[in-house]
């Protein structure tokens, strides 16, 4: 599993430029669609994806991934779908990254021995699960790391020098810096700040940090992909989706395509990032 996450990361190494990690909430707004949209963003430019798992009490989400996962939920999206999901996406592409995003509470319903042999078993490479820190590493992290899935942790501009050793022992696939205090979605930070922080967090650690929170057009991925290894874009796809829904909330025509076109846009801005870094 590591293998292809690793992997990914050295290919990009090589051609000089940071990675884009597009997130979005699986089963939004419905099944089919949102495997039209996974099969859609290595096409467009996506280099690792975060497949969001819905939960239905989300804490570090923003309005517009809370709408996502309620629709999701709503469509009858659940975690073993969305393992499904994975399992159906990987049938075209064995190459692209996946890292499962959301909350500790229905992995731990799911039963955490079968959901990382059910993860595994769907192509999974990585997990982010935002409400579990170091402090309890047994209940899921050392489990998924002694089956060889990756275990991204955050990072946040208040995690300080004493506590990163703490945060980074068991990570492994790469460093996930969020840029800001607060939810997803808000305003994109300083870039000459998120600079220091990433060169802060490669003084304790060779794996690539990838940055997010804020990240919205093509400009904010070629400025932010400057100084990171990648930049992460969640809420903009997520919003990409809603507005391209019809009145009663239903996938339209134009759904996966909306999505497709703005990642495109955001893979011209990392594709760039490293040129302008090196001028």
């Amino acid at each position: 599993m590591t293998a292809r996450m690793d992997k990914r990361f050295a290919d990009l190494k090589l051609e000089g430029r940071p990675a884009l990690v597009t997130y979005f909430m699986g089963g939004d707004p419905d099944y089919d669609t949102s495997l039209g949209i996974m099969k859609a963003l290595p096409e467009a430019g996506a280099d690792v994806i975060e497949l969001g798992m819905p939960f239905s009490d989300p804490m570090a989400d923003g309005p517009a991934i809370q709408m996502a996962g309620q629709r999701a939920l709503k469509a009858g999206q659940t975690l073993k779908k969305t393992l499904q999901l994975a399992s159906d996406f990987r049938k075209s592409d064995d190459k692209t990254p996946i890292v499962l995003m959301g909350y500790y509470n229905p992995i731990y319903i799911y039963g955490v021995e079968k959901f990382l042999d059910d993860a595994i078993s769907a192509g999974i490479d990585g997990l982010i699960v935002v409400d579990l820190p170091p402090e309890m590493d047994d209940e899921l992290c050392i489990p998924a790391l002694r089956k060889g899935v990756n275990f991204i942790r955050l990072a946040t501009p208040t995690t300080d020098d004493k506590r990163l050793p703490t945060v980074l022992k068991n990570t492994s696939g790469f460093v996930y810096y969020v840029s800001m205090n607060g939810i997803t979605g808000s305003a994109l930070p300083d870039p000459s700040l998120v600079g220091a922080a990433v060169k802060r967090i490669k003084g304790h650690t060779d794996l690539p940090v990838c940055v997010g929170f804020g990240v919205k057009t093509a400009e904010h991925a070629k400025v932010i992909g400057g100084s990171a290894d990648g930049v992460v874009v969640g809420t903009a796809i997520v919003n990409q989706i809603a507005t391209s829904l019809t009145p009663e909330g239903k996938a339209s025509a134009d759904t996966i395509q909306a999505v497709a076109t703005l990642v495109r846009g955001l893979s011209t801005g990392t594709r760039s990032a490293r040129l302008v870094a090196a001028e």
